[in-house]
């Protein structure tokens, strides 16, 4: 073989490694994509409600999960000094019924009935009545001719009997209340009240008295956002629902004495600029770090610390991170001192124990950054942001937004999570789940003001069936906005 031959035949096979090495190239970069791909499904399938926001009802039944909450020690069951609750006898019963002994227990002489009674034993029964029937009521317009003059002259009906046959406000109430707050589906409350009361409600009836009630009570619903605009504290969050066969979000603003619920088509910024209650909010918002949220800058944001538990979970169980279990460890530290403090009558920590938190923080946050650097570019060729690690994306946020996942530290007010908002929201799933979805954007509107106007009657302690017959004889009893 000539020397020429032989240079020809390395170039070849040079050519053909570098056409080797190209093709490992852009395998490593496929094998690259798919480990990630791979990691990314199994960090979904490894999310439950205990180390994400998904909700306990997607665990399934197999699926045990562990609660975050930390042990008190106490006994399941009611604690020493808790008042229980118990049946009480009534001083007047609706109905007495005497049991006599017929003969004496020792002698067995007749007991006569004008025998002496030495003492009673009562024992009383509480359980409704054998029958529940409408109660009928009818006004009849007197027609009365004048002796003097002979003119006719005829008595006034009650404004609210307009027609020959209606329902009362109670009956009204009852139904509304059973659609609104117990969430039983129309077809549903049809078939009861002509099973115990034996009247026929159509569908129809039912929509007109949710609308009814819808309309009353909008001035009230006014005066709740009012309220909540002038809160020093915000709970707000929300959560998706089906409206018209599409999705809609349902948004809730709430203290623990108020509550206001808003149905609309969009989830961001464009909803609670409509919604009307965080554009001219000044005190400080609680919520999750939805985006639309900070973009409200009049306020003050705090951010839901059991969020940010679920995710250092998360990272602590998948991808082993130290750091995540200390952070995890000093939030939970921090809320037990701010609840401490607190008991102790004091309103804020002192300067030598808040310093010391912040200074965990910092080095526990500092530690995590070093074990998670930003990626780099896997080669030139790649254009656009670098995708960065579940961990990296968190850090950031914990190291950026510190102020905000730490007022409750400084503010005693501001609470560690955002727990009081998603209870609030809890309910409309249960909601989606029992009724379905909402049928037409104004059923779904009557349903986020009656639904807050009762929530919040509930939080105040006020009867919310007694409220309701306010509202049917259009007097609707105000909460109190103090």
């Amino acid at each position: 073989m000539t020397a020429q031959e032989r240079i020809a035949e390395l170039e070849a096979e040079n050519a053909a490694l570098r056409a080797q090495v190209g093709e490992l190239a852009a395998l490593r970069e496929q094998v690259a994509l798919l480990t990630e791909q791979v990691q990314t499904l199994q960090g979904r399938l490894a999310k439950d409600s205990h180390n994400s926001s998904k909700p306990p009802s997607s665990d399934g039944l197999a699926r045990k999960t562990r609660s975050l909450r930390r042990r008190s020690g106490k006994k399941p069951g009611g604690q020493l000094g808790h008042r229980g609750e118990t049946l009480h006898l009534v001083a007047a019963p609706d109905a007495l019924v005497e049991h006599r002994p017929a003969v004496c227990a020792a002698c067995r002489a007749p007991l006569a009935n004008d025998a002496l009674v030495v003492l009673r034993e009562r024992r009383q029964v509480q359980d409704l009545p054998p029958l529940l029937r409408l109660h009928i009521t009818e006004h009849q317009a007197l027609h009365v001719r004048c002796p003097a003059c002979q003119a006719v002259s005829a008595g006034t009906l009650p404004a609210d009997v307009p027609s020959r046959v209606q329902y009362g406000p109670r009956l009204r109430a009852f139904a509304v209340y059973l659609v609104e707050q117990q969430f039983i589906p129309y077809g549903r409350v049809r078939e009861l009240f002509a099973d115990r009361f034996g009247t026929c409600l159509s569908r129809g009836t039912l929509v007109a008295w949710v609308r009814q009630a819808a309309a009353v009570l909008e001035p009230v619903e006014g005066q709740i956002k009012a309220a909540l605009a002038r809160a020093p504290v915000l709970h707000n969050d929300e959560t998706g629902v089906r409206q018209a066969g599409r999705l809609a979000w349902a948004h809730v603003a709430s203290t623990d004495q108020l509550t206001h619920y808003a149905i609309h088509a969009k989830r961001g910024r464009e909803a609670t600029d409509a919604i009307g209650i965080l554009p001219t909010f000044t005190g400080a918002s609680v919520h999750d770090g939805w985006a639309a949220y900070r973009a409200h800058t009049a306020c003050r944001h705090a951010l839901c610390n059991i969020h940010h538990l679920r995710e250092l979970t998360f990272l602590e169980e998948r991808y082993q991170q130290g750091w995540a279990r200390n952070l995890k460890h000093l939030l939970l530290d921090m809320k037990a001192t701010v609840e401490q403090a607190r008991r102790r009558g004091q309103t804020a920590l002192t300067t030598s124990a808040r310093d010391t938190l912040i200074a965990r923080y910092d080095e526990i946050l500092a530690a995590g950054l070093a074990a998670n650097p930003p990626p780099v570019r896997a080669s030139p060729r790649q254009r656009g942001r670098i995708k960065q690690s579940p961990a990296r994306n968190l850090l950031e946020r914990l190291w950026l937004g510190k102020e905000h996942v730490l007022a409750f530290l400084d503010d005693f007010t501001i609470p560690f999570d955002n727990n009081q908002a998603e209870r609030d929201l809890r309910m409309l799933k249960v909601q989606q789940k029992v009724s379905g979805c909402f049928r037409a954007p104004s059923g779904a509107a009557a349903f986020g003001r009656i639904r807050g106007y009762l929530a919040t009657l509930r939080k105040q302690g006020l009867a919310l069936l007694a409220a309701l017959e306010t509202v049917f004889a259009g007097q609707p009893l105000y909460p109190g906005f103090a």
